[in-house]
């Protein structure tokens, strides 16, 4: 008998949307990109890179279609807004 763990996550809410980018090999076409309609397409080269505000459900949701559609996901990235970063050697605030 398997027995699976729950994740972290299990049973909690969605935390806020965070802004996102998915980078892929290749150029999408328009019937490709209505796949992810919550999502800017920007070319990058040879790549397209999404960007747009997902929640966690969303961002799996996008990465399953993307799977489906046989696409080469090379990276996926959670931006985060601009804030002054620590200096080497501060300690952390209690």
């Amino acid at each position: 008998m398997r027995v699976h763990l729950p994740a972290r996550e299990h049973g909690r809410m969605d935390p806020a949307a965070a802004l996102c980018t998915i980078r892929i090999s290749g150029h999408l076409g328009p019937t490709v990109l209505s796949a992810f309609p919550a999502m800017v397409p920007q070319r990058h080269g040879t790549q397209t890179v999404l960007t747009g505000l997902l929640d966690r459900s969303a961002l799996y949701g996008g990465l399953a279609e993307i799977e489906t559609l046989g696409l080469d996901l090379l990276e996926v990235r959670q931006l985060v807004p601009d804030r002054k970063s620590p200096e080497p050697g501060d300690s952390p605030s209690p």
